[in-house]
């Protein structure tokens, strides 16, 4: 397939949130695409009936179209090879199925659910394979006239694929190298279920072929599948179009013992969806990156630093530079573990590489989502200048700079009151004054003001400068004081002094 335009696919089930072992397989499927200037497809595998969860397919959407990996073919945009929703290709895979028990490499089961769990309590660890499939009410062992009239009468049964016996399956991995499996270890896996429905197995085969995928990147837990996967291609006469496989390496909790999953984040503090996920059945919130105040170039970023690197000590690319500098040849073989802590530092690092009119439409939606009304759009970028090097997530926004558009609703007063005289409220009284009289009102003037008249008073700058800043902002946090002073405004600077001072001589 080396002449052919390269072609990658995504194929999640829609059966809950996105994790972010799921979304760093989307880039990387992007990236290796765009690489080659080649097609990203969004497949949904939504086979699976009884898994099924409402909403998880828009969810799906929603987070790749806020991580900006669009795909070129979709359910939404279309394609060449529509349907992309696989429920909306059923008939499609009942042929290919009967294609392998006519040429003998599946067959019938009519084994009931009832049977099957009987059979798994008389036989431990039993495997529907080599080692039992003779056993087991199937159109290898039931006389053929038998089989035809289970067939003709509707009986319910699945297709499975017959495993060869005593033989081993290998293929190259662009990751991993050369990968073998012993086909005695591998199960005869169902391709065809008695809805009519494929399985993942079969479904993915039949859909990689006709959508003229060329390379499948997935995660390194569909591994075991591979040998599966392999025979189907080859079974079904299409090995010469067979894409060229690459397992990715897990996602690892933080103390690289297995992989990360939803309970280690609610467990640890942090979350591993892209973005909220609200089960609609059980009204339970996962929460996600995003509205915890993530980047979603932060958040690429990230993803793309589990598992791959350049080869040099750069850590923060944009989208582009991954996609000139990605290949497959520095993906790991082995598990990433997840820092919280880097995660974060990645996201204060793109809030301090974003433009302040970048940065504007994500702190108006922080803002907007705490119910504080920004009108002036010159006074937000303003305040987004001035705190965004303090922040590490968007939410930090609020706290260092929702003072600007609303007073104080409480102050940190044990920082203030241990230490608070008649003198000091003297001080801000005449300060007060001042300031109500001033002409000017720069952060420079103020400050030399400020200051002369701390002298004056015989204080040191220590003793009224925290209490003045508590006073504008209402605790110990922010930018330049006499900065904040001055985009406040002379008339609202003066008017916190005095709410202030009430609260402090309480």
């Amino acid at each position: 397939m080396a002449d052919n335009k390269v072609r990658v696919r995504f194929a999640p089930s829609p059966t809950g949130g996105l994790h972010l072992g799921g979304v760093r397989t989307v880039l990387f499927n992007y990236l290796f695409a765009k690489k080659h200037g080649g097609e990203f497809i969004l497949r949904i595998e939504d086979t699976d009936q009884n898994r099924y969860v409402e909403g998880a397919e828009a969810y799906i959407l929603n987070c790749l179209q806020w991580c900006g990996l669009t795909p070129d073919e979709s359910p939404v945009v279309g394609g060449p090879y529509s349907p992309y929703r696989q429920s909306e290709r059923k008939p499609l895979y009942r042929e290919y199925a009967e294609k392998l028990v006519a040429e003998g490499h599946a067959y019938y089961a009519f084994d009931t659910p009832e049977e099957l769990e009987q059979k798994r309590k008389d036989v431990p660890n039993f495997q529907y394979g080599h080692g039992h499939r003779y056993d087991m009410r199937n159109s290898l062992n039931l006389p053929l006239h038998e089989v035809e009239q289970l067939l003709h009468n509707g009986t319910p049964h699945v297709i499975r694929i017959k495993m060869p016996e005593d033989d081993s399956i290998s293929f190259k991995d662009m990751i991993r190298g050369y990968v073998s499996f012993e086909t005695n270890q591998v199960d005869d896996k169902v391709l065809l279920k008695a809805d009519g429905m494929p399985t993942y197995h079969l479904a993915v085969v039949v859909d990689d072929y006709l959508m003229k995928i060329t390379h499948a990147l997935r995660g390194e837990e569909w591994l075991p599948s591979a040998p599966v996967h392999l025979l189907l291609w080859e079974y079904l006469g299409w090995k010469d179009s067979m894409p060229q496989w690459a397992h990715l390496p897990l996602i690892l909790k933080p103390d690289g013992h297995g992989k990360l999953s939803k309970r280690d984040g609610a467990r640890l503090g942090f979350p591993v969806y892209a973005m909220n996920w609200e089960d609609k059945k059980t009204g339970e919130l996962t929460p996600g990156f995003r509205e915890l105040g993530f980047l979603p170039e932060a958040f690429l970023n990230l993803l793309a630093m589990l598992g791959w690197n350049d080869g040099t000590d750069q850590e923060v690319f944009s989208l582009d530079e991954l996609v000139e500098k990605f290949s497959m040849e520095r993906v790991s073989k082995a598990g990433a573990k997840f820092d919280f802590e880097k995660a974060k530092w990645f996201n204060a690092e793109w809030i301090k590489r974003l433009s302040v009119e970048g940065l504007k439409p994500y702190v108006a939606q922080v803002f907007a989502d705490k119910g504080v009304t920004v009108s002036d759009d010159a006074k937000l970028l303003k305040v987004i200048e001035l705190v965004k090097d303090r922040c590490v997530l968007l939410t930090d926004f609020y706290t260092q700079g929702a003072y600007f558009f609303e007073q104080p609703a409480e102050y940190d007063i044990n920082a203030v009151k241990p230490k608070w005289t008649d003198a000091k409220t003297d001080f801000f009284n005449e300060l007060k004054a001042k300031y109500t009289t001033a002409d000017a009102w720069q952060a420079a003037d103020l400050e030399t003001q400020f200051k002369e008249f701390t002298t004056e008073k015989g204080f040191k700058i220590g003793d009224v400068m925290l209490p003045f800043r508590i006073m504008l902002v209402g605790g110990k946090f922010g930018p330049h004081v006499f900065d904040i002073a001055e985009m406040l405004g002379k008339d609202e600077t003066v008017v916190r002094i005095e709410k202030a001072l009430e609260a402090f001589t309480a």
